[in-house]
């Protein structure tokens, strides 16, 4: 498999109902906006892999099995600049920062081949610096698609390097405020994250292996049923605080995954409320302090309404 760690990769397990069928038509029917075709070429390039192993596009699979997938841009999947508005918060020459709604996807993947922030940022910036295989150019990070918030993105390679490396060594401060439910209180979650062992999409505390997660937590305010959570990110996992969240026991309102989904339609909540307010950082290049804020979305400003008023200077 191709050693670029910035390309979109995907987990399938093989159901009863797939049982000997090829490798590549199952691919196919889990992914028809692209062509059987698209998946051989893949197969070719080690970009899918069949229980950790390279494969062959007529290799016919059981269940069980587990299939990993690297998407890339290929002739039969062009990243198309679209004119899609962005809030920015900063820019310059090198980096761009914008207040992500919720409901984008950050950049091109499986059913989501356009509309996503990389598609707009390829059109804000004619002269945008990247690798445009990868599906991601100038994504430094990421935010889960319904996690609204500061997104930061390189214009140039230079950039990218440099904002890589203030991620990679936890120099970039970056803090989230979520609607839970119940009251969290304050305290530090440590433990371990890895894979789910059924749901391969999904991420899950476990005792051994996985990679260590940090998350601090302080309740800024609360009601009855739900609370206003400040979050801080000491590590930057996938789906990091949402599982974290969950762990606690006091999940956030509206996640479909890790959350309650009784709660969800009683709030009628059609995401899960988790904002990126913050994020702090040394420019790499003038070294200047940047400190970007994102205002809190519509959804989470009316609920908040609901609880005492947070105390001045924490929000």
């Amino acid at each position: 498999m191709s050693d670029d760690n910035s390309l979109e990769e995907e987990t399938l397990t093989v159901s009863q109902e797939e049982n000997g069928q090829r490798i590549d038509k199952i691919l196919s029917q889990h992914y028809p906006d692209v062509s059987r075709h698209y998946f051989q070429d893949l197969i070719l390039k080690e970009d899918v892999r069949l229980n950790g192993l390279p494969t062959l596009k007529r290799q016919r699979v059981k269940p069980g099995d587990v299939i990993e997938i690297r998407f890339r841009l290929t002739p039969e999947i062009q990243l198309t600049p679209e004119d899609i508005p962005l809030d920015i918060l900063f820019e310059d020459s090198d980096i761009i920062a914008v207040n992500k709604p919720a409901g984008m996807t950050v950049h091109p993947a499986p059913g989501n081949w356009s509309g996503t922030f990389v598609n707009a940022l390829v059109h804000h910036c004619k002269e945008l610096e990247g690798d445009f295989s990868t599906l991601r150019p100038g994504v430094v990070h990421r935010l889960d698609k319904h996690t609204s918030g500061v997104l930061i993105a390189a214009k140039t390679k230079r950039a990218h390097l440099r904002l890589a490396e203030l991620f990679a060594e936890r120099r970039m401060q970056k803090e989230y405020v979520a609607i839970c439910l119940g009251n969290a209180g304050s305290g530090t979650i440590e433990n371990y994250l890895d894979r789910h062992p059924v749901d391969r999409k999904k991420r899950t505390v476990v005792e051994q292996g996985g990679k260590l997660a940090i998350t601090e937590y302080k309740t800024l305010t609360h009601g009855d049923k739900l609370c206003l959570v400040k979050i801080n990110l000491k590590t930057g996992r996938t789906h990091q605080i949402r599982v974290h969240m969950q762990f606690h026991g006091t999940p956030i309102l509206g996640d479909p995954v890790y959350g309650r989904r009784q709660s969800n339609t009683q709030w009628e909540v059609e995401r899960q409320l988790l904002h990126a307010q913050t994020l702090a950082f040394e420019h790499p290049f003038t070294g200047e302090a940047i400190c970007l804020k994102a205002p809190l979305p519509e959804d989470m400003s009316q609920l908040l309404k609901q609880m005492p008023p947070v105390p001045e200077g924490l929000l």
